[in-house]
């Protein structure tokens, strides 16, 4: 799909779940949450449970963009999946790795005089979502998670 220019994001229903596969640009993402916004299924959520799932792929999405690629091209994979109590989501990038191959333990910094412009997304990320799992295969990042539907 064309946005503005941009070849930003393609969303593809497979049955009940939605693909988005968008490039690595913070200009894509704000594309990406836009169509996914217009999805049937992302609207058959209701506006809390949808807008926790935005606001975990806004900082997750973010993240890759910013750290796993670092202003190099590339593409990221995201796919939703919804069942009775949770909606799956599962994002795959093939940018740098995880530093230690492992997930930020999502601690607050601390507040003092100035407020920090970053470091609350994996405080977000991990009040928001369940069963969070990182893993590397290969040149291809994996995480996964779920959102609660009765939070």
């Amino acid at each position: 799909m064309w946005a503005e220019g941009w070849a930003t994001a393609m969303a593809a229903r497979d049955g009940p779940d939605i693909r988005l596969d968008l490039r690595s640009d913070p200009f894509a993402v704000r594309d990406a949450l836009g169509l996914l916004r217009t999805e049937p299924g992302f609207r058959a959520l209701g506006p809390e449970a949808g807008g926790q799932v935005e606001i975990v792929l806004a900082e997750v999405l973010n993240n890759v963009v910013e750290h796993a690629y670092a202003g190099d091209g590339g593409w990221i994979s995201v796919h939703l999946c919804r069942d009775a109590g949770a909606v799956g989501i599962e994002v795959r990038d093939h940018g740098r790795p995880m530093p230690g191959l492992c997930l930020p333990d999502g601690t607050l910094p601390e507040l003092g005089g100035e407020i920090p412009e970053g470091g609350f997304g994996w405080f977000l990320i991990r009040s928001l979502t369940r069963d969070l799992k990182y893993s590397r295969d290969g040149t291809s990042n994996r995480l996964s998670f779920n959102i609660p539907l009765d939070q």
